[in-house]
C-alpha cells in the first residue's frame, strides 16, 4: 500500500500582492491540517489574472526562478509542513518571459521548474503578449507522495501532454488554471467542457487529475472576467471525487493508494496495447506522417 492524501484550494485575488500570498499560504495550512501530503494552488495567484489586458506595465511582476521570494517563502512552507507544494509564478528569464511552474518537494528542496507549453491568445486571455512558449518540454518529478506531472491551464486541454506526462510515470496529474467568462462570448460558459476533459484524461490514463482554478470577478483595462471556481479532483475512471463551488474559498482533499491504482492500471492494458508507430501523424499540424 501507498496511501497518498492531496488536496486542491481554490481562492479570488486582488492588487494586495503579500495578501494575494497569505492567503495561499493560510489555505496550504488548513490542507495539512486535514493530512494533505500534496497540496495544489492554483495558476498566478500572486497576483490578479494581469492578463485580460495587454499592459506593458505588468512584465514588472516578473521574477526570476532564482532568487525568487515567492518560492523561497513556499519552500520554507513545504519543510514546516512537509507537504509538496507545485507553485505557479511570473518567470523572468533574461529578456524572455515564460508562465512558469516550480515543484517543490516535501523537504523544502525545489526539484526543478517548468514552462507552460500551450499559450492561449484571445479575449480576456491575452497570453501570448506576455509568454514565450516553454522551451522545459512536458516534465514529471518524483517526489516524497509519488511520481507527478504538472501542466499549468490551457495544458490541460491537450490529450496528448496529459498522456505523454503518464507515460514518463506520472501517478498524479496536476493543473493550476485560471480560466471563467468569455468576454467575447458574455453567454458561453465553458466550466461543465473545462471539467469533463480532464475527467477525460483521468479517465484515458487511469491517472487521478487536480485542478485547481480562481474565483471572483477581475476588471481589467479592457474587460472583466468572472472566474467560474469549480476546482476538482478526478479519480482513475474520471469519476469527480472532490468538485468546489464557483465563488467559494476552500480546500478540497482526496485519498489515492497508488500501489493499488497502479495494479489496476496494469490490469486494464491501456498502456500495454498502446501502438506508438501508429500515431506518428501527432508530430505533423496537419497530419500527414512525418518524414523521419
Amino acid at each position: 500500500m501507498r496511501p497518498v492524501n492531496v488536496a486542491v484550494a481554490q481562492m479570488s485575488c486582488t492588487w494586495d500582492r503579500d495578501g494575494n500570498v497569505a492567503r495561499a499560504e493560510r489555505l496550504v495550512r488548513a490542507a495539512a491540517t486535514r493530512g494533505a501530503g500534496l497540496v495544489l494552488l492554483q495558476e498566478l495567484f500572486e497576483s490578479p489574472y494581469f492578463c485580460k489586458d495587454r499592459d506593458p506595465a505588468h512584465f514588472a511582476l516578473a521574477q526570476r526562478f532564482e532568487g525568487n521570494p515567492l518560492l523561497a517563502r513556499m519552500s520554507r512552507l513545504a519543510s514546516e509542513l512537509e507537504v509538496v507544494l507545485p507553485i505557479s509564478f511570473f518567470e523572468r528569464a533574461n529578456n524572455s518571459y515564460f508562465n512558469s511552474l516550480a515543484v517543490i518537494d516535501a523537504d523544502g528542496r525545489v526539484l526543478g521548474a517548468y514552462r507552460k507549453s500551450h499559450i492561449p491568445d484571445g479575449p480576456g486571455y491575452e497570453e501570448k503578449y506576455y509568454f514565450t512558449p516553454g522551451d522545459t518540454g512536458l516534465r514529471v518529478w518524483q517526489t516524497r507522495i509519488g511520481c507527478i506531472g504538472v501542466g499549468i491551464c490551457w495544458d490541460q486541454w491537450f490529450p496528448e501532454a496529459a498522456r505523454a506526462m503518464a507515460i514518463m510515470g506520472a501517478e498524479l496529474l496536476l493543473y493550476p488554471t485560471a480560466i471563467g467568462s468569455e468576454p467575447g462570448e458574455p453567454d458561453w460558459d465553458s466550466s461543465d467542457h473545462w471539467q469533463r476533459v480532464m475527467q477525460g484524461h483521468a479517465a484515458a490514463n487511469m491517472v487521478p487529475v487536480l485542478a485547481a482554478n480562481r474565483i471572483g470577478v477581475e476588471t481589467g483595462q479592457s474587460c472583466a472576467v468572472t472566474f467560474y471556481g469549480r476546482s476538482f479532483i478526478a479519480g482513475i475512471t474520471g469519476e469527480l471525487v472532490a468538485e468546489a463551488g464557483r465563488d467559494e474559498e476552500t480546500v478540497l482533499s482526496a485519498s489515492f493508494d497508488l500501489d493499488e491504482l497502479a495494479r489496476r492500471r496494469a490490469a486494464w492494458g491501456l498502456f500495454r496495447d498502446r501502438r506508438p508507430e501508429l500515431y506518428l501523424p501527432l508530430l505533423t499540424f496537419d497530419g500527414r506522417e512525418p518524414q523521419l
